[in-house]
């Protein structure tokens, strides 16, 4: 069931793309911020109890849910399972922008890829060049495929129902909505947020690297991944990053001039310098990685029935 839930996400991804910052990211970070603004009195207790009532209150409720609709029919159980999934997913909500930036890239238009990468990732782009403009979307290519792909299968995979996908999602956006922004966010109320996502994200961290390092260059993929990781400000995206530079034999992370102001970044991976056909090359990376997958999904499947 679980690997038809996902083939079915996939199929609808490709009639109806979901506007997931509209549909699921605001809606959510909405909820987060009511949240906080009734509990966030600035010690750990209060954000414990907080990311209770954000996060697992709403993954009980779809469980119950779940439960209930699985013991009328197992149909009625699917489509719930397919339609979170759906949202919690987004397997196309960043495959556009990708592919409209590498399109601007093979034109030589600097200024289209510029804007479309700050409308993408939300930073500046100014005076960006068209290697950093390339490694900057292989980087966002490779986390965003973790956060909306593989970690949402694994932990879809792992726990009954939708229950685990809701669960990483929920966690990682509140995370992020609890963590980020000015400086006074930054407290002991956020910090049970941040823990549990980490331990959350740990396992799905290392199996996306380990799907990237078997469908590239294996080698060059555990180096990078065993030496470079410490060097990035979150560890675990680190991993991803570095596994996959290294399975592509790119060069990610350096130093990135925007304008007048340099962002100090550590190298990841090693090999040539990013540019367009790298981004195709990630493509190719990713879609071997979801291949891959699916495939284990389905002889987990085959060895349950057969067993």
């Amino acid at each position: 069931m679980s690997l038809l839930s996902l083939i079915a996400v996939f199929l609808i991804e490709q009639l109806q793309p979901l506007d997931y910052r509209r549909v699921v990211a605001d809606p959510v970070g909405t909820w987060a911020d009511f949240i906080e603004s009734r509990f966030n009195a600035g010690e750990y207790r209060h954000g414990v109890l907080a990311w209770c009532l954000a996060v697992l209150l709403p993954v009980v409720l779809v469980a119950v849910a779940y439960g209930l609709l699985y013991s009328l029919n197992p149909l009625f159980g699917w489509v719930l399972n397919v339609g979170v999934l759906y949202l919690t997913m987004g397997f196309r909500q960043f495959s556009h922008h990708y592919t409209e930036i590498q399109l601007a890239l093979r034109l030589g238009d600097l200024e289209r890829a510029r804007h479309l990468l700050a409308e993408w990732q939300g930073i500046s782009t100014y005076g960006l060049g068209s290697e950093d403009i390339a490694r900057l979307s292989i980087e966002g290519a490779l986390a965003a495929s973790h956060r909306h792909v593989f970690a949402v299968v694994l932990w879809f995979v792992l726990l009954p129902g939708p229950c685990g996908a809701l669960l990483y999602r929920l966690s990682a956006i509140v995370r992020d909505r609890w963590n980020t922004g000015n400086a006074t966010r930054q407290t002991d109320f956020s910090s049970f947020s941040r823990l549990v996502f980490g331990m959350i994200d740990w396992l799905p961290s290392r199996t996306t690297a380990s799907a990237f390092a078997i469908v590239g260059d294996f080698e060059d993929a555990v180096y990078c991944w065993r030496t470079q990781p410490a060097q990035w400000p979150d560890r675990d995206l680190g991993i991803i990053l570095a596994a996959g530079a290294g399975a592509l034999g790119v060069q990610l992370g350096r130093p990135v001039v925007d304008g007048v102001e340099v962002s100090d970044r550590a190298e990841l991976g090693l090999g040539d310098p990013a540019d367009v056909d790298f981004m195709q090359s990630a493509v190719g990376l990713v879609w071997r990685a979801t291949v891959l997958w699916m495939l284990l999904l389905f002889l987990l499947g085959l060895a349950t029935l057969v067993g």
